[in-house]
This record gives structure tokens, C-alpha cells and sequence, in this order.
């Protein structure tokens, strides 16, 4: 065999191991942080409220047993999804440098912060059996895909999850002034789309077309009486920003549908997109092989604590502030 054709099928091999045309990964989640009175994410426990997932999800064994873990972060389900048209294994891990994984399923490894499921089977068209309680739950929801069955350490799921709760920067900052919100990109890296929405006895949603590094955009709280369903307009636009972002028109319904009740509750906050790069830094992800396509859709959620909401919760429980489960 020639030397040059020799060459050309050795590094066609070593392409078609590196990286496997035929996946499709696609993740998504939230992270959410509370703006302190600087604007900036405060420091809080996430984990002082009961667990909202099954009791089959598995939780760090260190979590489980104290519920005070604080940070200024917490991630919130994120999913990853596979497509192929074959079935295949393969190698998945996700990194979290500045925070630490509490909560995860299928069974994987959780250590050094991350979480690594080892080999992961993809099973298109094999029968979905998964596990479910009684009672309702918004882990569910997220299997309404068209996303292939995966199987790791003898489990079954549409999808890998996992949370996690860290401290590190975010891009964004939110300092309520009267009845004025100044909203700052506190980045290095542009940010798109925004959406503000506030729901309480008024209704505000509002959007802004992107922030650069550094920039500063001041709104004013709109006083609109609610008079249809608050959550319309808000779901439009985000729906618009997620399929923008690459994600397909089920897995926005499914997130959408996973997160309607905590993002359409009373309160004032901000949801943005984070960008690629933001996200693969705080979650840097290992895939092998590494998939044709990988799409990673990442939403912020900035809640700003009004004085209205503040003085209401001092009033049910004085000590809130203290105990960190505001």
C-alpha cells in the first residue's frame, strides 16, 4: 500500500474514534442565584427547602445528612440528552471545578466536585421502563423527548441528571431601585437575549435584546393589573430564545414544562442565557467519542428580593434571614 494512502486511512480511523458523526448531545438546565442589595449573588443555602425530586434520584451522602451546604449558586437540573441512529457506549463526565454535584441519576461516581457515569449505553428503540413514583414531580416532564434511552451502572433513564451547588462568578448583576431595575452585564463575554418578569399583585415582562461587557440598562417596573395568564408571554419569548440557542422544539417544551411552576411563581427576576463558553468553563464536559453535534443551553436565573417579599418573610419566619432559606 502507498505510503500517502496508508496515511489518509490511518487518520480517518483515528477521526472516526475521536469523534462519532452519528451522536447528538444536547443539555440543558438553570442555575439560580439570589441578588443581594449590591445587585450581586448573595450567599445562601439551597438545600434548607425540602427536595422537590424522587426518592430514587441519588444524593451525595454528605448532602443527605446535612442540609446546610451554602453557595452562591444553585445548579439546577441540568439534563443531557442522546440521539443516534445506532446503539453505542459512551464515556461521560462532567466537571464542577467550583462547586460540588449533590444530586444525580442515573448511578454514576460523584467525586472532586464532578460526577462521572462511566461507560453510558444509548439504546434507541429499545423499550422505555423507567423508574416513577406516585405523586407528581417536575423531574418527569424532561422525558418527553425524542431523545434515545440510556442505561449506566444498571439503571435506566431518557436522560443523565444532575445538581449541584457552587460559588462562582456570574455574568449579571440586578439592583432594584424603587420602582426602577438596573441591570448590568458583569461578564467578559456579551450576553444575549434577557427576560424580566415579575409576578406578584402586577405583571412585568419584559425583554432586552443583549448586554455587552460592562453595560448598564435601567428599566422601570411596570404596574399592569393582571388580566390573562401571566405565564403567556414570558413562555413565548423564552420558548424563542431556547430554539434559538439550538435546542429542539420538545426539549423546550420539556423544559419549559419542568420549570413553569418556579419561574411563573410571585417574585421579580431576570433569565438569560449563558454563553458557550461561560458554560463549558463552570461545567466543562468530557465525551468519548465526542458527538457530531453538541448543543449546551444553560439559563440564569437572577431572583431579586423586593422589599415587599423580604418584609413578607421576615413576618412568617424572623429568623429566615439567618437560617439562609430565603
Amino acid at each position: 500500500m502507498f505510503p500517502a494512502v496508508r496515511i489518509a486511512l490511518l487518520a480517518t480511523t483515528l477521526a472516526c474514534a475521536a469523534d462519532d458523526g452519528r451522536l447528538v448531545v444536547h443539555e440543558w438546565g438553570t442555575f439560580t442565584s439570589v441578588a443581594g442589595q449590591d445587585g450581586t449573588p448573595v450567599d445562601w443555602n439551597p438545600l434548607g427547602a425540602r427536595s422537590d425530586l424522587p426518592s430514587f434520584v441519588h444524593v451525595h451522602p454528605e448532602v443527605r445528612f446535612k442540609s446546610s451546604l451554602r453557595g452562591t449558586v444553585r445548579m439546577e437540573t441540568p439534563v443531557l440528552y442522546f440521539y443516534s441512529d445506532r446503539a453505542l457506549e459512551v464515556d461521560v463526565k462532567v466537571g464542577f471545578p467550583q462547586g460540588r454535584i449533590t444530586e444525580w441519576y442515573p448511578k454514576a461516581q460523584s467525586g472532586n466536585g464532578g460526577i462521572d457515569w462511566g461507560s453510558v449505553e444509548i439504546l434507541p428503540g429499545s423499550p422505555e421502563s423507567f423508574p416513577t413514583e406516585a405523586g407528581e414531580s417536575h423531574y418527569y416532564p424532561a422525558r418527553k423527548t425524542d431523545a434515545a434511552p440510556v442505561r449506566a451502572g444498571g439503571q435506566s433513564e431518557k436522560f443523565l441528571f444532575y445538581r449541584g451547588v457552587g460559588t462562582f462568578p456570574l455574568p449579571l448583576s440586578a439592583h432594584l431601585q424603587g420602582d426602577r431595575i438596573a441591570i448590568q452585564n458583569t461578564g467578559k463575554l456579551p450576553l444575549g437575549k434577557l427576560l424580566v418578569y415579575e409576578r406578584d399583585r402586577f405583571l412585568q415582562v419584559q425583554t432586552l435584546e443583549g448586554l455587552e461587557p460592562g453595560e448598564v440598562r435601567t428599566l422601570v417596573r411596570s404596574h399592569v393589573h393582571l388580566r390573562e395568564a401571566p405565564w403567556r408571554a414570558a413562555s413565548e419569548a423564552l420558548s424563542g430564545m431556547l430554539l434559538a440557542a439550538g435546542l429542539y422544539p420538545k426539549e423546550v417544551s420539556a423544559m419549559l414544562e419542568t420549570w413553569k411552576e418556579s419561574w411563573n411563581e410571585e417574585g421579580l427576576r431576570v433569565l438569560y442565557l449563558l454563553p458557550r463558553e461561560s458554560t463549558d468553563a463552570i461545567l466543562p464536559l468530557t465525551l468519548d467519542p465526542r458527538p457530531g453535534e453538541l448543543v449546551r443551553v444553560l439559563v440564569g436565573r437572577l431572583e431579586i428580593l423586593t422589599p415587599e417579599m423580604e418584609k413578607a418573610v421576615l413576618e412568617e419566619d424572623p429568623y429566615a434571614h439567618v437560617l439562609g432559606e430565603t
